[in-house]
């Protein structure tokens, strides 16, 4: 395909469609983890949910390099600069490594501190520990894994990772109860097996993605010569730095959240766990039109095509409203069906609906402020993402959920009402200032390759 010159509903459908796919299956592997770590206990459950903020954070970090590469080869291969596409890709890779060692490091010696402040301690801290430790282990592949997607969805290439996600949720069905329960010489390992099977998982993907990404254009030139730290460092921690801090933002922000809700029960934590994952499931489609709009705009940005750059996000902004109040719909009147799913005590049922009912009317706006990132970051204009993060995950968070919960004695309701008001208040404030943005890029197409 190409993306500067077919069609742009065609295109977006051919990029999306496969990225959502996958992702659902991504979701639906963490589901997994949800689901076999409630046999084990409410502490599981709530381990998998405090965990969740640092495991994140990896994440974070791994895919805002991977944003920030995407967006440099894509305006790389739309200038029909293979050479240049190519070092840079390596270097995306080689850049990942180095950081992934240091998040390892620093997630060890911090992990303790953070769980203990969010309020786990004696047999809660320990399973806590147990899985958040073998899952920093894995970090280099976790965050190389997410390098190599970034550089095939750079060509537009969704279908591999999508490929790679479904087969990860079948092994994680097979491995988490065979390494939980122990078998065919696996002794034992409770919790530690899911995190276990993660890494397992991990690894063979990386593996897999590196295999494809080998067989493009991207691949073609010289490999270990070109993995030294370069200039181009400075470039990917250009784009990539403020990615990643806007995505670290969301893991503080979880972890904001999280802190606020443990100050009134542990089964408030779990229910949050639980039904964050539900509300995942149907943001799944938006996840694939926001790689869309990141590869389609980098690349039409490299190519000097604003109108298709401003063609693509009317129709991507038009399928995720569509999209979103149908799954808003459907997130309201099941609340009770789907939490019932994961867990049989009353309490964090309770505790799942009202959040669940209240995101079934959040959800649009994360259509609004996700594509709206992503068509500034592949525009190579990404410090807005940092920006509108800290704003929406750091900021606003303290001071509304503080006055809701405790000042108006709203507890639990009153930090999910604060996520609806403060998610909202950024969709609108990033929709007005992308707009303003993308009127100005228009009418002076010079400005097309700033940095």
């Amino acid at each position: 395909m190409d993306l500067t010159k077919d069609p742009i509903p065609g295109l977006v459908r051919k990029i999306a469609v496969p990225a959502s796919i996958g992702f659902f299956f991504n979701t639906m592997y963490n589901v997994v983890d949800t689901f076999f770590a409630g046999f084990i206990s409410t502490d599981a459950l709530a381990a998998l949910s405090i965990s969740f903020p640092v495991f994140f954070i990896i994440i974070a970090m791994g895919s805002g390099i991977s944003q920030g590469g995407t967006a440099l080869i894509a305006n790389a291969l739309g200038e029909k600069d293979q050479a240049k596409a190519h070092h840079t890709c390596v270097q995306c890779l080689s850049f990942g490594v180095l950081f992934a060692i240091v998040l390892t490091v620093g997630g060890l010696l911090s992990a303790p501190y953070l769980f203990q402040i969010l309020g786990a301690s004696g047999e809660y801290l320990e399973v806590a520990l147990d899985y958040i430790n073998l899952i920093l282990c894995g970090t280099v592949l976790t965050v190389v894994q997410s390098i190599a997607n970034a550089c095939l969805n750079a060509q537009g290439d969704t279908k591999t990772y999508r490929n790679v996600l479904i087969v990860s949720f079948f092994l994680n069905c097979a491995l988490d109860p065979w390494f939980m329960y122990g078998g065919l010489g696996v002794p034992a390992m409770g919790i530690k097996g899911i995190a276990l099977a993660t890494i397992v998982i991990q690894l063979l993907g990386m593996v897999y993605l590196l295999h494809r990404l080998s067989r493009t254009k991207l691949w073609e030139g010289p490999i270990f010569s070109m993995l030294a730290p370069s200039p181009i460092y400075r470039e990917i921690a250009k784009q990539g730095f403020p990615a990643s801090f806007n995505m670290v933002s969301v893991a503080v922000g979880i972890f904001i959240i999280t802190l606020f809700i443990s100050k009134f029960s542990t089964e408030s934590v779990a229910a949050y766990g639980i039904a964050t994952r539900i509300e995942q499931i149907l943001l799944l489609p938006t996840i694939g039109l926001n790689i869309a709009v990141l590869s389609m705009t980098g690349q039409n940005n490299g190519a000097k095509k604003p109108e298709r750059i401003r063609e693509t996000l009317e129709t991507t902004m038009k399928y995720g409203l569509v999209m979103m109040a149908a799954g808003g719909l459907l997130l309201y009147f099941l609340a009770e069906t789907m939490m019932q799913v994961f867990s049989e005590y009353p309490i964090v049922i309770r505790h799942g609906i009202d959040y669940l009912e209240i995101a079934s009317i959040t959800l649009c706006s994360y259509v609004i402020l996700f594509q709206t990132v992503n068509l500034l970051q592949g525009l190579k204009k990404p410090l807005y993402a940092m920006i509108i993060g800290i704003y929406r995950q750091v900021l606003a968070p303290c001071i509304v959920f503080y006055l809701l919960a405790f000042k108006l004695d709203m507890r639990e309701s009153g930090v999910w009402w604060g996520i609806f008001l403060v998610t909202w208040s950024a969709a609108i404030i990033s929709y007005f200032y992308g707009k303003n943005m993308l009127r100005r890029q228009l009418s002076s197409p010079t400005e097309f390759t700033e940095s």
